[in-house]
């Protein structure tokens, strides 16, 4: 069974919502999220990426960061105003993005479960990031990042979501991104709360930082003699498998090592790669497009001995088979030669880094599965860092869990 709480939301109040509401904290660098938050004071932004109101070059771990986005908090609770929901509820989410709807529940989840592996990773984490938004939690006493679940669709949690959404919504925006956010808040949570509990599992699909860092709140604010009963959940929206949208996340690497274009083609061939001019987009699993020298092309993997589902991926593939050996590409976590652009943004961003010269050579991937996370997730597997790129978005700002 899956454990759901109902809790006391800090929010904004209705007219203000789209004026509050961000985009995460961890998809933008801090002069995109200055951009973004340039003239609008009400933007979340101020909180969760609190450097763009210092000076430019401050270093985003400085203590005058943490501070500043303590106090824009209590500021924006005032000037907004944030409201904080006199009864717990539990929060029906809707994304809508062109055609593609997806419908989830947000309320808190048991940090206890986490930790005991019944929600279940299937990514490593960061060290710094760690430490980063585990201060941020602690020194704000809010939990401002909202984790995205996801769990093997029942008919009786869809029937009672379905049910929560018949009346007028909370909010209802559109962002600058076109994607539509509606939210309803539920008082009567029970039908709801029993239903997850026939849910075997939780998986988290993106935020592995913020469910980690909540964990380590919960411990340091018990090491502080601050323990709360809300520091032991944290804030999450749990969408069902069938609804998940994943894009692919594609790779540039810098530069060809000791190679020309010319070499690095014929060293593809010389491994077995049969590469042809094609699309900018691979329509299949196994197929991998290419930009380089100006033009597409596209190219199948070779297949790869063993068991695990994560050594099958075609991100895990290309690193052991063309990244690794013939660029000499490292430990993608780490190594600098490499970067990592979402899905969202398109094959023309791969083509402007490389006509820039920001890069030499761009792969397009086809999207990892659904399922294909859940199954390493259940074998207790790590996928490839920067496997997937889920889309639609959740916003910062519009549900908060106090702690």
């Amino acid at each position: 069974m899956s454990l759901i709480a109902p809790f006391r939301a800090l929010r904004p109040a209705p007219a203000v919502a789209a004026r509050v509401a961000s985009v995460p904290y961890d998809v933008v660098s801090t002069d995109e999220a200055r951009q973004l938050a340039a003239g609008e004071p009400l933007s979340f932004l101020h909180v969760t990426r609190s450097e763009i109101d210092l000076p430019a070059g401050t270093s985003p771990y400085s203590d005058e960061v943490y501070a500043r986005a303590v106090a824009n908090l209590a500021t924006l609770r005032r000037s907004a105003p944030l409201v904080q929901d006199d009864r717990a509820s539990l929060y029906i989410y809707r994304l809508r993005m062109g055609a593609h709807t997806q419908t989830g529940v947000a309320g808190v989840f048991s940090v206890a479960e986490y930790e005991q592996g019944l929600i279940k990773k299937h990514e490593k984490t960061r060290p710094d990031k760690e430490d980063d938004r585990t201060r941020h939690i602690v020194e704000t006493g809010a939990q401002t990042g909202v984790v995205f679940l996801t769990y093997r669709r029942t008919a009786g949690l869809d029937r009672e979501v379905e049910q929560a959404v018949s009346g007028p919504p909370l909010y209802d925006l559109t962002a600058a991104d076109g994607v539509v956010h509606q939210l309803w808040r539920i008082d009567a949570a029970d039908a709801i709360v029993k239903a997850f509990g026939q849910v075997p599992a939780l998986y988290i699909a993106d935020g592995h930082h913020r469910a980690a860092s909540a964990a380590r709140a919960c411990e340091d604010l018990a090491r502080l003699g601050r323990p709360t009963d809300d520091a032991g959940r944290f804030i999450a929206v749990a969408f069902p498998d069938t609804a998940m949208q994943i894009l692919p996340y594609n790779r540039i690497v810098k530069d060809l090592l000791d190679k020309t274009p010319a070499s690095f083609m014929q060293a593809l061939a010389d491994h077995g790669m049969r590469v042809q001019p094609g699309a900018a987009m691979p329509e299949r699993a196994g197929v991998v497009s290419m930009y380089l020298d100006g033009q597409w092309y596209q190219f199948g993997l070779p297949p790869v001995a063993g068991t695990a589902r994560s050594d099958r991926l075609d991100v895990e593939v290309l690193q052991r088979r063309v990244l690794s050996p013939l660029l000499g590409v490292g430990d993608p976590r780490t190594d600098k030669r490499i970067d990592f652009v979402g899905g969202i943004r398109g094959t023309a961003e791969l083509e402007r880094r490389v006509n820039s010269r920001e890069a030499a050579v761009a792969f397009s991937l086809h999207a990892v599965g659904i399922d294909d996370l859940m199954v390493i997730a259940d074998q207790g597997g790590i996928m490839p860092p920067k496997s997937t790129w889920f889309e639609p978005k959740l916003r910062d700002g519009l549900l908060v869990h106090l702690i």
